[in-house]
């Protein structure tokens, strides 16, 4: 049961099937690179290769406010826990920095140096003001958004993409060869927990995400698969196949709010939805022509 608002709708097949575009925004003039939806209010926040960082009230469907970071370019980003304020990563070649800005008065309120390349995951702690970075450099590395001061480093094989689980006690890291490694919080410097190996996959991992209820780990692949794990054991739940970008680019996956569905993009213009508990897909979703049209 999704709830927001005095507005409850639960999801199931049905309505998943009968989801059609709502709003389409046009007037970027490059590619949308990462988006963020607010963790406790209708937000969402985009980052593009326009240089721009742009903020959409999602309840309706209107762009409050467009930022340009043309100095350093707008790569990853994520909100902070403040419905004003995000963290965002670099993508001008030569500055990796992460930058903590206030959406409200176009401000930094803080840098983070210390990657040395182009920082490819990025994840906020659902608690507390830590989060985390992950870039081809081959480190992870841990910070605090009240202080410019790196609070941890490990270094990865690979890419890295990183994720928090719900309750942010639990942080993920995945690199090369499949292996997910799962770390405390609390004692991340003693290394990790759990390791999980994807069996059969040496592709990077481009994306991953804990379920709502923290039960599952959905991850996202630079060719195209998707899997779904058991978070607790590591049991590969799911797996799905979607088009490989044609350029390159990353695709996504996300969970629904309740933990029933995995929607995701698809290199050929279609979104695709799964259901976490049979595996099978929604049919009827939208393709790149239909969300083009105007609502």
């Amino acid at each position: 049961m999704e709830e927001k608002r005095g507005v409850a709708l639960e999801l199931n097949d049905t309505v998943i099937k009968r989801m059609c575009v709502g709003a389409a925004f046009k007037d970027y003039g490059g590619r949308v690179n990462s988006l963020d939806f607010h963790r406790a209010d209708d937000l969402l926040v985009t980052a593009s290769d326009d240089e721009s960082i742009r903020l959409y009230d999602t309840a309706n469907a209107t762009l409050l406010k467009t930022i340009h970071s043309k100095k350093y370019g707008v790569d990853q980003i994520c909100f902070t826990h403040h419905t004003s304020s995000v963290v965002y990563s670099s993508k001008n070649g030569w500055d990796e920095s992460l930058r903590y800005l206030s959406l409200f008065d176009n401000r930094y309120l803080r840098y983070f140096k210390g990657h040395r390349d182009r920082v490819v995951s990025l994840c906020m702690s659902p608690k507390n003001d830590c989060f985390m970075s992950g870039a081809l450099d081959h480190t992870v590395r841990l910070w605090d958004l009240r202080t410019n001061v790196c609070q941890g480093l490990l270094r990865v094989r690979g890419r890295p993409a990183v994720a928090y689980d719900q309750q942010g006690l639990v942080f993920s890291v995945a690199m090369e060869n499949g292996a997910i490694k799962l770390f405390d919080v609390r004692s991340y410097d003693k290394g990790p927990f759990d390791t999980f190996l994807v069996g059969g996959d040496t592709v990077e991992v481009s994306g991953m995400k804990f379920s709502y209820d923290g039960k599952l780990m959905l991850l996202s692949t630079s060719n195209g698969h998707i899997y779904v794990l058991d978070a607790y054991t590591g049991r590969k739940v799911h797996a799905f196949t979607v088009e490989p970008n044609p350029d390159g680019a990353v695709l996504e996956a996300s969970f629904s709010p309740d933990s029933q569905f995995v929607i995701a993009g698809s290199g050929d213009g279609s979104l695709r939805a799964w259901n976490t508990v049979s595996g099978a897909e929604d049919v009827n979703q939208p393709t790149l022509d239909q969300l083009n049209k105007p609502p």
